[in-house]
């Protein structure tokens, strides 16, 4: 499934994502642990950032300002309503550049719905994007291959290359791992955190 499909499927359920997320509480203590790794202040990146909510209030905290990604074009213009001082961008990640370095960047939840080609080079690109000293958290099926899943009476796309593979990637693109959680299990959801030295 190509990212413009994925975002146009998210805009439908957007501001339903809004009301239940807003104040959510998940993810956060994996995503404390990451920015416990990581300097205050900078500049971050969100990789799927949906509406904003509690990972751009906790890098605000932290003093970062926040660049925001989402396929999804609601999604975009909720985030840019609830957060903005901060600049949201309603891009496909696939083939979205910048010459910007990132002190901080998490794709939470996000890039598992990409294709199953794009998975080496997104992750690839994201290492590229890190300052030196900066830290990357992002989720992944612990789980090899591609599948689809009904969800709000429509079907989404999922696919992941696995745990070693994400490891031997992150390494070879110059990251030493920090974290490695199948922090749902026995649900096949992982994060990991990694930084470059």
């Amino acid at each position: 499934m190509e990212p413009s499909a994925l975002g146009k499927k998210y805009d439908k359920i957007a501001q339903w994502w809004h009301d239940q997320h807003i104040e959510s509480f998940y993810g956060v203590s994996q995503f404390e642990r990451a920015i416990g790794y990581a300097s205050n202040g900078g500049k971050a990146l969100d990789v799927g950032c949906g509406v904003g909510g509690r990972f751009v209030n906790i890098l605000q905290h932290r003093g970062f300002s926040v660049t925001g990604l989402d396929a999804s074009k609601e999604m975009v213009k909720l985030a840019s309503s609830n957060h903005p001082e901060h600049y949201f961008l309603h891009q496909d990640i696939c083939s979205w550049d910048t010459e910007e370095k990132f002190d901080f960047i998490v794709a939470w939840d996000s890039i598992f719905h990409l294709p199953l080609v794009m998975q080496k080079p997104v992750v690839a690109k994201l290492c590229q994007f890190l300052a030196k000293g900066g830290v990357l958290i992002y989720t992944f099926g612990n789980d090899e291959g591609e599948h689809t899943d009904q969800w709000h009476n429509d079907t989404f796309y999922y696919s992941s290359i696995g745990i070693n593979e994400n490891m031997k990637l992150l390494m070879n693109n110059g990251l030493s791992i920090l974290h490695l959680e199948l922090d749902q299990y026995p649900e096949k959801h992982v994060y990991t955190i990694a930084t470059k030295p």
